[in-house]
């Protein structure tokens, strides 16, 4: 009757063990997807950041010449979006908030372009779309921050390492392109 006793309590701990064991791969798992999510709703917005960027350079260039290689770097930034890594994407990020400033510049320069309907209109959405970016990257920070704590505290991190987890990543766009003057040339 005793061995019973002990057998079916090693047969609890060992369900517990695995019920725990599947409870925190599940949770690894889950951040990692969540984060994937986020960050592809990241690249979506800076695509659409680019394409009215794009458009902004459009309704300028009619009013300036601007530079040719401008707006040949907005192309390849917008192409490059999708198969972008967290570290490109910061690389992008400080690209476009240049290019941004720049046309803010040349805004500035010419003040019947910032009455300009259209001109307006598409800087209400690149604001719009500014704060998805920035609401989306609070996200997946979050998510990442969650992910590489149970990486690194016990009794989650011994999961972790029998999968071969990685951390993850942060994205850590630079605001330093916002407090510098842009760079005017034509």
């Amino acid at each position: 009757m005793m061995q019973y006793i002990i057998l079916g309590i090693i047969i609890v701990v060992i369900i517990v063990l695995v019920l725990w064991f599947v409870s925190i791969y599940n949770k690894f798992f889950s951040l990692k997807n969540s984060s994937e999510a986020t960050l592809g709703q990241i690249k979506v917005a800076m695509k659409k950041r680019l394409d009215m960027i794009d458009q902004l350079l459009g309704s300028v260039k009619s009013y300036a010449k601007f530079e040719k290689e401008t707006l040949e770097g907005v192309t390849k930034m917008r192409s490059s979006v999708g198969s972008a890594g967290v570290g490109d994407l910061n690389k992008i990020e400080a690209e476009s908030r240049s290019v941004l400033g720049r046309l803010f510049a040349v805004m500035e320069n010419y003040p019947d372009l910032k009455t300009s309907q259209t001109v307006k209109t598409l800087m209400d959405s690149i604001k719009d779309i500014e704060d998805e970016i920035a609401r989306q990257r609070y996200t997946y920070n979050n998510i990442s921050q969650q992910f590489n704590t149970m990486l690194e505290t016990i009794p989650s991190n011994i999961i972790g390492n029998m999968v071969h987890l990685k951390k993850l990543d942060y994205l850590e766009f630079e605001d330093e392109n916002l407090e510098k003057a842009p760079k005017i040339e034509f």
